[in-house]
């Protein structure tokens, strides 16, 4: 029976080294990935699948899609720097929540680290709220390592993102909620200074202190946005460099279908979307709530994401339904740009349609 037993090779062990030879780390780096434009992950025994700080992103950030586009946004921009080919990934391991929660929160003389302007909330006035907001939202740390020898792994590049708050909520001694805007050149000034001093504070660290480092600034939506915000910036620190060079602008965007952006910038995108819309409610008149989302880089679509909400009486249907909605997407939609099909009930999927750019056949999956 032994004999005819599979054996999956699927992963490998290696030593993750420190400065400390004594506190090396045994970590598992799965020997497959997803596509070829992934990284490989190191998942080690003491944190297998999460950073060290990952309960402060979820507490700090307050939509999820700006949660989702800002952690997988900084692997994107990271490997303009860490080739996948090279590097494996791994989630923060050096920040720390303590460390992160005192640095988000505002200077005061309990907390010299704050990154937020010093105020005594319980005591400030609306005018003082709007003079000293909190600009900072969120910090985010990827390490990037290399095979040094055989089973042996070495921390090679750090990536830093710092995500900012569009619209700054607030509330006052007395009761009352306020709201203050910033603009993304406010945001790119502070974020940019954000950075400088992160970047002095983790050289001081012994094991980061010559490793190269990414930032990347992130502008975020407001909580009720049905797209995430967009990266504003970035820049490459080389190892043991104490201050940012220069940065390089990002032009990225998410827009919303249907909306008055879409049909005043994107107007031929923003078509094909509504035409799309309407063959869909053609064939099942009393659905509601279609969108999508238009991935822009360069002002050019990369990609489109739509979300079908429906109630089905049957599964014979939700096939009936995918076959009919597959067929749209690969006549509707042109090949320059990937569009994925997001079909569900509730809080249920249903189905997922997905066609790559550059592909004319989508895959499909309905899910059982």
């Amino acid at each position: 029976m032994s004999a005819c037993t599979p054996v999956f090779d699927n992963r490998e062990e290696v030593i993750q080294e420190t400065t400390d030879e004594n506190n090396n780390q045994s970590a598992i780096v799965p020997n497959y990935t997803m596509s070829e434009e992934d990284y490989r992950m190191i998942l080690t025994e003491s944190s297998p699948t999460v950073s060290s700080a990952r309960g402060v992103t979820t507490n700090q950030m307050g939509n999820r899609l700006d949660i989702d586009e800002f952690e997988s946004g900084l692997r994107r921009h990271s490997k303009e720097y860490y080739d996948p080919e090279d590097y494996f990934f791994q989630s923060g391991q050096y920040l720390t929540d303590d460390t992160l929660i005192s640095w988000l929160s505002r200077e005061s003389e309990g907390n010299e680290v704050g990154l937020n302007p010093e105020l005594d909330e319980d005591e400030a006035s609306e005018e003082e709220f709007r003079d000293s907001p909190k600009y900072i939202s969120n910090i985010v740390e990827q390490d990037y390592l290399v095979k040094k020898e055989e089973n042996v792994v070495e921390l090679k590049g750090v990536t830093i993102g710092i995500s900012l708050r569009t619209v700054y909520n607030f509330q006052t001694p007395d009761g009352k909620n306020y709201s203050e805007n910033h603009s993304t050149e406010e945001l790119l000034t502070k974020g940019q200074q954000y950075a400088e001093e992160i970047l002095k504070r983790i050289r001081e660290d012994e094991e980061l202190k010559d490793v190269p480092v990414v930032f990347a600034l992130y502008e975020e939506e407001e909580a009720s946005s049905k797209v995430p915000g967009s990266f504003l910036s970035k820049a490459y620190v080389k190892g043991s460099s104490a201050s940012i060079g220069g940065w390089d602008s990002i032009d990225e965007k998410h827009v919303l279908f249907p909306s008055n952006e879409a049909e005043t910038d994107h107007f031929d995108d923003s078509q094909v979307f509504s035409d799309f819309r309407k063959e869909v409610s053609d064939y099942f008149p009393n659905f509601v709530g279609m969108i999508g989302n238009g991935f822009y880089v360069n002002n050019d679509l990369r990609e489109v994401t739509i979300e079908i909400p429906i109630e089905f009486q049957s599964q014979s249907e939700v096939v009936g339904f995918t076959q009919y909605v597959y067929s749209l997407v690969v006549e509707m939609f042109p090949d320059h740009y990937g569009v994925q099909v997001n079909i569900h009930s509730m809080d249920d999927p249903e189905s997922l349609i997905v066609k790559n750019a550059g592909e004319e056949e989508p895959f499909v999956h309905v899910y059982k």
